[in-house]
């Protein structure tokens, strides 16, 4: 009796169940939707991707503006960590004076797959690479700004004291005697 069952729930498929016995793609018992055409639209799609300036454009300036769109972020770091001297604010202003040093070593490499377009035509990029070097700037005058806050930039002259030459006194007196 229960392997009549068996059969008959073997033969009796709901039209809701999937059969993932097969082997094969799936796709074949149902036809392929309005307007796609299967080999076609994976290949030119990632081709036009790949040769289209407009795009290569447009992910250029997004490097470009990269460093000017983490100035309000490190604004708010910097305003949180405070103008005491203590581990924390200093790591951060390091990290702030040392993260757009670097990137400004790395401005030809970071922009390379940019300079050179599809079929040899190459990409005028200079703009990107100004606005690219100008953020990095900003954050470095942020960090700064940051290290004057805090006291850490030598900017009153009490802080050149030991640079300056001892003051040559014009007249001594002694014991109320003028010399």
């Amino acid at each position: 009796m229960s392997s009549d069952k068996q059969i008959r729930s073997k033969s009796m498929k709901s039209p809701w169940q999937l059969d993932f016995s097969r082997s094969g793609g799936g796709g074949s018992d149902f036809p392929s939707p309005p307007g796609y055409t299967a080999g076609q639209a994976a290949d030119s799609h990632e081709s036009n991707r790949q040769t289209d300036p407009n795009l290569r454009i447009k992910r250029s300036w997004d490097v470009a503006l990269g460093p000017l769109k983490q100035v309000p972020m490190n604004l708010f770091i910097m305003y949180m960590s405070g103008n005491t001297i203590s581990i924390f604010p200093i790591m951060m202003v390091i990290m702030l004076m040392v993260r757009p040093v670097k990137t400004m070593f790395s401005v030809k490499q970071t922009f390379k797959q940019f300079e050179s377009g599809s079929g040899g035509i190459a990409t005028n990029i200079i703009g990107q690479k100004f606005v690219f070097v100008l953020g990095n700037l900003a954050n470095l005058a942020l960090a700064m700004y940051k290290c004057h806050g805090m006291g850490l930039l030598p900017t009153h002259a009490s802080d050149w004291l030991g640079f300056a030459d001892p003051i040559q006194r014009a007249e001594f007196s002694i014991g109320g005697i003028g010399l």
